[in-house]
């Protein structure tokens, strides 16, 4: 007998799966195929319509967000959108940043000068490099600590400790990198220019005078009040410091100054100034070591160094202008 009549003459009760194939053990045909996958018929979202697909992933994303951790990151996606949607007509997110960082109290003196030389870093920097994906709150954060590192005596780690409190995740390493890049970009905008040794001097000297200026706003009129008959006498006063501060710095070479911490040098002018200005000593080392936070150690070494360059210059009795009345 033929295998062909053989395999019409099988009945096929004796089958087996093999490998997603219905076998005959008796007469060895393939009775059917693929029915290992024919049984794995999983419900798939894309055999929805496309309503049933969108409510799907609604539903989804509304339980995730119930998730806390889910929910916090989803909220950084929604705060940086904001930013990376920012315009030159709407500062708001920015400006409560700055707030929300003057209310810590750390001693970052933003007044509208300041506020403004922000603005107009950031929104230059957020006009030609600003690119997808990239955290403009970071910039933001090293454009404010750029523009006030000068003129505080806060520290690096208490200004990113506020910005932690306030939410956004900074540390050091990821502030100065941000600095660096700012820096970067800003240099190569500039056009090429020789900085000779004058020109050199006089930004240090500026940025002394900025501070010793900033400095003397910082002593209230409340801790030298014994000496003053008013507020009005205490603010002439000031002005009369600044102006022989003016006249020291253009008695001092770069040569004095290039190597130095200008932010120590100017609490040594101050006591120093502050002890020609008046025989009373209204300004003592304890007053410009709290305001200054530099160490009477370091005000007095500074002072005697401006001794040595200046000798008695500022300090002769005859030089009746430089006396309180």
């Amino acid at each position: 007998m033929s295998d062909k009549k053989k395999s019409r003459e099988c009945t096929h009760e004796n089958t087996r799966l093999d490998g997603g194939y219905l076998v005959c053990q008796d007469c060895g045909i393939v009775l059917d195929e693929n029915l290992a996958f024919e049984k794995y018929n999983p419900v798939s979202e894309f055999s929805d319509s496309q309503r049933d697909y969108e409510i799907s992933i609604r539903r989804r994303d509304s339980r995730a967000t119930q998730d806390p951790k889910i929910k916090e990151q989803y909220n950084k996606i929604l705060t940086l959108e904001k930013w990376f949607k920012d315009s030159k007509s709407t500062f708001s997110e920015q400006k409560r940043l700055i707030e929300l960082l003057k209310g810590y109290k750390i001693g970052l003196n933003i007044d509208n000068v300041k506020y403004q030389e922000i603005k107009d870093r950031y929104l230059k920097y957020n006009k030609n490099h600003k690119k997808p994906y990239q955290n403009m709150v970071i910039i933001f954060l090293a454009i404010i600590w750029m523009e006030v590192k000068d003129t505080t005596n806060i520290r690096i780690e208490r200004f990113i400790d506020a910005c932690n409190e306030l939410g956004h995740k900074v540390n050091k390493k990821m502030l100065n990198n941000a600095m660096l890049k700012i820096k970067n970009i800003e240099i190569k905008k500039k056009k090429k220019k020789f900085k000779n040794m004058s020109d050199i001097e006089a930004e240090i000297k500026d940025k002394i005078k900025i501070l010793l200026q900033k400095n003397l706003n910082d002593i209230s009129f409340d801790k030298i009040a014994e000496f003053f008959k008013n507020k009005d006498q205490y603010e002439k006063f000031k002005i009369k410091m600044l102006l022989l501060a003016d006249q020291i710095l253009q008695d001092i070479s770069y040569e004095d100054i290039k190597n130095m911490n200008y932010k120590a040098f100017t609490a040594g002018l101050l006591y120093y100034i502050g002890r020609a200005i008046d025989q009373r000593k209204i300004f003592t080392q304890s007053l410009i070591e709290e305001t200054t936070k530099f160490s009477s150690t370091t005000i007095r070494k500074k002072y005697k160094m401006l001794k040595e360059i200046l000798g008695n210059k500022y300090f002769s009795r005859n030089e009746n202008k430089y006396e309180v009345h």
